[in-house]
Parts: C-alpha cells; structure tokens; sequence
C-alpha cells in the first residue's frame, strides 16, 4: 500500500511540474510538452462550457442521454489517446504528444455537442 501511494504522490507531482512549466513553442522538450498541456487545458475548459451550455439548453428528458454519451465520450477520448500514443510512452515527447491528442479530440467534440442543439440531435430520432 505505500508503494501504491508513493506511485500516485509521484504521478500527481509529474503531472504538477509539466503543467507548470514555462510554455516556449520550439523550446526545450519540457516547454513543448508544457505548451501542449496548456492547449489541451484551454479545450477541456472550452468544451466543458459549452456542454454545460448545451445542457441548460435542453428539456430535462434529454439531458440523461447527454450526460451518458459525454461521459462515455471523455473515457473513449482518453483510451484513443493512450492506445495512439502507446509507442512513445517513455519518450521524452510523449506528454506533448499525448495532450497534443487529447486536444485533437476535445475539439472534434464541438460538433457533437453542437449536434444536440439542432433537429438532427440523438434524442429527436424516432
């Protein structure tokens, strides 16, 4: 059981020091990797807006189905990015490489969410 909370106590500290780590695209590997994880936080927190916008929008039988689709799209996200990225795990790069994924997605998400607040939406389908 120490081992396990030493393992997690180092993984929240690496996680930690490349979020805050000084952003320089075309700098040092540290840089990018930290500029990659500033992207993705500023699309999460997009996302995460407009999803909460989205769901304000909706009647409240909808909004169960949205909820289960978004949940289920944040763990397919981070599968996809884990099993894309899977090669360069212990690379230097893969956290930028990682996040830069991360970002991909979470933007290709906006049209999805977009989606419910249309005619074409999962929950007007017959």
């Amino acid at each position: 059981m120490v081992f396990s909370a030493a393992c997690v106590m180092l993984m929240g500290i690496d996680a930690h020091a490349q979020a805050g780590a000084a952003c320089t695209p075309g700098g040092t590997v540290g840089e990018t990797n930290a500029c990659a994880v500033q992207a993705f936080q500023a699309a999460d927190t997009e996302i995460a807006i407009l999803y909460g916008d989205v769901m304000r929008a909706l009647s409240a039988h909808e909004r169960p189905q949205l909820r289960q689709e978004h949940t289920a799209w944040q763990r397919e996200r981070t599968t996809r990015c884990k099993q894309a990225q899977r090669s360069s795990e212990s690379q230097p790069q893969w956290p930028r490489l990682y996040h830069e994924c991360l970002t991909t997605e979470t933007q290709a998400r906006r049209k999805g969410l977009m989606r419910w607040l249309t005619l074409d939406h999962p929950s007007a389908k017959p």
